[in-house]
């Protein structure tokens, strides 16, 4: 498999591992208290689901435009939809997110390893392969920044 297929292969990785992240964390504002605990959500979104308050589900709806936000950028990377606007920097940003996104769980596991689990240990190395696989993405397909034609208008 040449590398061109490899990095679309990648970045619809990355999609699928966004979009999977959307559904798993809007899922929380209907079932409460228990999924936001299951998906390690930090005490105060806990505390407000457990409350009713608002801050759990509009957290939760920031948060998961985000996960939408990367999945249309890797699918737009790709060509599979519209070019959006800064591709390339959005990309890059991703790439950087998820690799630290990675690494940081590895160096909360040595700093606090009675928080590991199953889940935090696969959430970390899903984050990590999907930030690699953009930097080689980005390289492999060179991607870059959206160019207009000024002379054709918006």
């Amino acid at each position: 498999m040449n590398k061109e297929k490899l990095a679309i292969l990648g970045l619809l990785f990355v999609a699928l591992m966004a979009s999977v992240t959307v559904v798993a964390h809007m899922a929380c504002i209907p079932l409460g208290e228990a999924c936001y605990r299951a998906q390690l959500a930090p005490e105060i979104l806990i505390q407000s689901a457990r409350q009713g308050t608002m801050l759990a589900p509009l957290a939760t709806v920031l948060v998961s435009a985000l996960f939408a936000l990367c999945a249309a950028y890797a699918l737009a990377g790709i060509g599979y939809i519209k070019r959006l606007p800064l591709t390339n920097l959005a990309l890059v940003t991703i790439a950087m997110l998820c690799t630290l996104r990675g690494l940081g769980g590895v160096v909360l596991s040595l700093a606090l390893p009675e928080m590991v689990t199953i889940f935090s240990a696969v959430a970390s190395l899903i984050w990590f392969v999907c930030g690699v696989w953009t930097f080689l993405a980005l390289k492999w397909l060179g991607i870059k920044p959206l160019q207009r034609d000024i002379t054709k208008g918006i």
